[in-house]
């Protein structure tokens, strides 16, 4: 029978929402997948806006390839949670990262179910 556990996300201190300083690919880490083929972190993100303008946030989720690992979304200003990754699953030590169209004006909050079986 499979174990869940909910977990910080690697990249986060203590709970504590990532700011996205990156302006680039590879993005500001947020987490970094259970290492194994069989285990799996289900991840969830939602992204905050604390700037005066709408933000472009892209998320790499378990890669960099544009578009293949690309999760792109707009961030209206002075808004937020928004979901930005529904418990999508990575694995394998595949990362997630972050970057935005301004740096540190995007914050990524989240947890992830650890399913191992």
């Amino acid at each position: 029978m499979a174990v869940f556990s909910k977990e910080i996300l690697s990249g986060s201190t203590n709970g504590r929402g990532i700011p996205v300083a990156a302006v680039a690919t590879p993005g500001t880490l947020l987490h970094t997948a259970v290492a194994g083929a069989t285990s799996i972190d289900e991840v969830w993100l939602f992204a905050v806006n604390n700037g005066a303008a709408t933000r472009t946030l892209t998320i790499e989720f378990g890669g960099v390839a544009d578009p293949g690992d690309h999760i792109e979304i707009q961030i209206p200003a002075q808004a937020g949670p928004y979901t930005v990754a529904p418990g999508l699953p990575l694995q394998n030590s595949l990362v997630a990262r972050a970057f935005a169209d301004v740096a540190n004006e995007v914050t990524i909050l989240g947890y992830v179910n650890r399913i191992v079986p």
